[in-house]
C-alpha cells in the first residue's frame, strides 16, 4: 500500500511540475517523493524474497494508510523549508543589488 500511495504522490507531482510553472518549486517535491518511493520499493522487495517470495508484495489495511500519510508529512515540511530557504535567499540577492545602486549613487 505504502508503495502505490507514494508512487502515486510521485506522478501527481511530477506531472504539475512538468506542466505548470516553477513558482511552487515542485521539482524538490516530486524529486524527494520519488527517493521515498524508489526506498520503499527496495524494502518491500528485500523483505518479500527474504520472506521466501510467499505472501502478498502490497500489505492493504488501515495501519499501512496511517504509516503512508506518516510518510508523506516529512517530505511536505522538508519541501516546505526547501521553498523558505530558497525565497529568504533571493530576497537576501535582491537586496544586496539594491545597497550596490545607493552607494553608486551618494
Amino acid at each position: 500500500m505504502w508503495l502505490v500511495i507514494f508512487a502515486i504522490s510521485a506522478l501527481i507531482a511530477t506531472g504539475i511540475y512538468l506542466f505548470h510553472t516553477q513558482k511552487y518549486y515542485l521539482g524538490y517535491l516530486s524529486l524527494g517523493l520519488w527517493a521515498l518511493t524508489a526506498c520503499i520499493f527496495i524494502d518491500h522487495l528485500m523483505g518479500w524474497f527474504s520472506e521466501g517470495a510467499e505472501g502478498p508484495f502490497f500489505e492493504i489495511g488501515a495501519e499501512p494508510l496511517v504509516l503512508s500519510i506518516c510518510m508523506l508529512i516529512p517530505i511536505f515540511m522538508v519541501w516546505q523549508l526547501a521553498i523558505i530557504v530558497q525565497r529568504l535567499g533571493a530576497h537576501e540577492q535582491i537586496g544586496a543589488e539594491e545597497k550596490e545602486d545607493t552607494k553608486e549613487v551618494c
